[in-house]
């Protein structure tokens, strides 16, 4: 009764002092709630900055070296760096990692940027990457040690009567080594040592030694069974979850079928920056020869007014005034440009519809960007090369056909229809029932030591070992093992997933055909528009420059008067502009059907191929093989292998599938006789094919060509210049010269762009007379 009471008052005191501990607590936190809500909730706000420890401080912190960009307040005059589209699209290569856009996506979704390491990383993911597929099928070897001490009260009526004490120590010792076998048998060769040391009564020793060797085979013979089913669904008992190296395979091919994707979009991108700009280039000449034209005739408006003479009235005066700083608005606007979305892919077109709304220096910024380069080093680029003015021929059943065969993301839907086939395939094996033939084969050994090298006293058992190898005790066992669920209800759902999934996976197919058989359509129309609209922008302008010399002739003769001379001139403008709109829309339109046909990187000349391994790699190989003797060559090859690829895709185009030029004869768009820049005209009869290099080259530095820059023109009549200056041309006809180097490539497993220096073919025409209104 004592004990009970005494047990009663410690629990009671052992819970009071827990509640007074609990009130405590309780208690100084509501003095730090109150004392302290404002600095917690400070505290609980504050945004701190990531921690990075995966990679160097120069390569995390980039310094930014761009000098301060370029505008309308700049004095200093602009230097230029002259480059041809070839070098734009290797530059472009040679400096990005990453494949990105004009939209600025990096930063508003870095997940769904591609970049050149994305294949590797698809390659090496370690849950369902090739190399993961088939770790599955690598031997496996697994070791276990445990060991107990029992000591327990057994009620053993028959060895020494009552309940007695049990002592015993026992320990266990397992290795071994399985592999899984791609035809779904699974091997295993296992080593067992027991110890049971024990004072039970009647025992010969008290320690004992049992070492057991076998060997176990398990094989299916319904579900699971086959080298076709494993190399699509892996070793898995789920029906939908396939992990096959097959389905691993498949996954890294859409994945390189994405990358291609994404370079293309990234080849197309920098091809329309480029043409972006060369308009901007061709717009601020336009804009400022009419400028200096309306200069010219305000000046002489101005002295008439003046002098008090007969055509210089006030509003004459105040007209062509206002005509000038018209223009010299449009100027402003053509070096500075405005932030609207220039040509870009999938912005009408699949290849980009072309827009041109940028001027120069915003063109230059967005073509820097592409090209990963400053936003500003001191220079301005300025595109070398001009666009083809010559008929280009495409045999439209060859194109067409080759569209299809051709575009990656039909490639890639291809491969997506093939891994619903295999699956199909893997889920009606889970139809059957899983059977499982087991057998297995033993052998065991016994004694009072594991290895005794002096010698017993005990004539047999004397250690487990010896007893092993006398090989008197063997065991086997061999069976069957039957799963299987009343029904197959998942089974049939798995099934008929399947085939819709397939179904669904052809059906999208055969409209993605036809998407890119129209779209295809829509690039021929669109490049015999931009051809026909071209020769007449060059009629067009023709004829106002007509007008605009018989119109100045007459108002010089006093025979016309003010209004027609300043709406010549901006006629003239308005259709120098939309002339050389025309030519770059001809340009990518010629882009965009190679984009359509799936011949774009061919077109610019970008191959793609799998980068270089570290050097190391090479060694290591090289010195393995040099250590390893000559191996039996084996046929791995299996006549129910799923075949998943065709060989590799041929990068290099067929023999007309550039297009053909047609012969300059009649009806062709003819060079403008006064335009403000002659251009370059190499008549030619066919396109070349671009050639390769076996390695990628970076451009070095690039000598550039000083030339002013129109900055600001006077604000006031008072500071008019004494005579009107000639508007500078801002696009060079010269050929830049170029060191080029080569860099050295990344040793990554994604595949690296290879972006040969190589002159892209680019077409124009002798001048001829005009011909079509005859």
């Amino acid at each position: 009764m004592h004990r009970q009471l005494r047990i009663y008052c410690s629990l009671l005191m052992l819970c009071t002092s827990f509640v007074g501990c609990r009130s405590n607590q309780v208690r100084n936190f509501q003095a730090c709630s109150e004392s302290c809500d404002s600095h917690y909730k400070l505290v609980s706000a504050e945004i701190e900055y990531p921690a990075t420890n995966s990679c160097t401080q120069q390569e995390c912190d980039t310094t930014i070296d761009s000098l301060a960009p370029r505008t309308l307040a700049t004095d200093e005059p602009a230097e230029y760096q002259d480059v041809t589209l070839a070098e734009v699209v290797e530059l472009a290569f040679a400096n990005s990692d990453v494949l990105r856009d004009v939209g600025a996506a990096v930063v508003r979704s870095p997940d769904t940027t591609r970049t050149q390491m994305d294949p590797g990383i698809v390659e090496t993911n370690p849950a369902q990457g090739i190399e993961s597929a088939l770790s599955v099928f690598d031997a496996q070897w697994t070791t276990s040690m445990y060991f107990e001490n029992n000591d327990r009260q057994i009620n053993n009526e028959f060895f020494g009567g009552g309940i007695r004490t049990l002592q015993q120590n026992v320990g266990a010792f397992q290795t071994q080594l399985s592999k899984l076998a791609v035809t779904g048998t699974e091997l295993s060769a296992r080593k067992i040592v027991e110890f049971d040391g024990n004072n039970a009564p009647g025992n010969l020793f008290d320690d004992a030694w049992t070492v057991k060797v076998e060997g176990e085979v398990r094989h299916p013979l319904l579900q699971g069974s086959g080298t076709q089913f494993n190399r699509i669904a892996g070793p898995t008992k789920t029906p939908g979850n396939y992990t096959g190296v097959v389905i691993a395979r498949i996954r890294t091919d859409v994945e390189l079928a994405d990358f291609e994707v994404a370079v293309r979009d990234y080849v197309s991108n920098v091809e329309n920056a480029y043409w972006d700009l060369y308009f901007a280039y061709r717009d601020l000449d336009a804009q400022v020869a009419a400028r200096d034209a309306s200069l010219e005739t305000w000046r002489r408006v101005r002295a008439l007014y003046e002098s008090g003479r007969r055509g210089g009235e006030a509003e004459k005066e105040a007209q062509a005034r206002e005509q000038f700083y018209r223009f010299q608005e449009e100027v402003q606007n053509s070096l500075a440009g405005r932030l609207f979305d220039g040509t870009r892919t999938n912005n009408g077109s699949m290849g980009g519809t072309f827009r041109g709304t940028g001027g120069v220096l915003v063109a230059e910024r967005r073509l820097r960007r592409l090209l990963n380069l400053p936003a500003s080093d001191g220079r301005l680029l300025r595109p070398a090369d001009e666009p083809i003015l010559a008929p280009v021929a495409f045999d439209w059943y060859e194109i067409s056909t080759e569209a299809v065969a051709r575009r990656a993301e039909l490639r890639r839907q291809r491969f997506q229809v093939r891994r619903r086939e295999l699956e199909l395939i893997a889920s009606k094996n889970f139809l059957m029932p899983r059977l499982d033939v087991v057998g297995r084969y033993r052998f065991r050994g016994f004694g009072k030591d594991l290895i005794d090298s002096n010698g017993g006293t005990l004539p047999r058992f004397d250690n487990a070992y010896e007893d092993l190898m006398t090989g008197d005790f063997q065991e086997w066992q061999a069976g069957f093992e039957l799963d299987m669920p009343i029904g197959f209800r998942r089974a049939h759902t798995a099934v008929r997933n399947a085939e819709m999934e397939l179904a669904r996976s052809r059906a999208i197919l055969r409209d993605q055909q036809e998407e890119v058989v129209h779209a295809t359509a829509a690039s021929i129309a669109e490049m015999d528009r931009a051809l026909i609209v071209s020769q007449t922008s060059y009629n067009r302008l023709q004829a106002s420059r007509e007008q605009l010399a018989a119109i100045e002739a007459a108002f010089e003769a006093d025979k016309a008067s003010l209004d027609l001379l300043l709406d010549a001139q901006r006629r003239v403008a308005e259709a120098e502009t939309r002339y050389y709109r025309t030519l770059a829309e001809y340009a990518i339109a010629i882009k965009n059907v190679h984009f359509s046909k799936g011949t774009l990187l061919e077109y610019d000349g970008v191959y793609l191929a799998e980068g270089a391994w570290p050097a190391k790699a090479y060694r290591d190989a090289a010195d393995l093989e040099r250590r390893r003797g000559r191996p039996r060559p084996l046929n791995y090859a299996s006549s129910r292998a799923p075949v998943v690829a065709h060989g590799a895709h041929d990068q290099h185009p067929s023999e007309h599938s550039l297009g053909t030029m047609t012969p300059v004869t009649e009806s062709v768009l003819p060079e403008p006789k006064e335009a403000p820049t002659e251009l370059p005209l190499t008549p030619s009869d066919e396109i070349e094919q671009p050639s390769t290099l076996t390695t990628p080259v970076l451009p070095g530095a690039v000598s550039a060509m000083p030339t002013s820059m129109p900055t600001a023109m006077p604000t006031a009549p008072s500071e008019l210049p004494l005579a009107a200056t000639a508007g500078p041309s801002f696009l060079s006809t010269g050929q830049p010269s170029a060191t080029l180097a080569s860099p050295e490539l990344p040793g990554i497993e994604a595949p690296a762009i290879q972006a040969p220096s190589i002159e892209l073919p680019r077409l124009a025409t002798d001048s001829i007379e005009e011909t079509l209104f005859r």
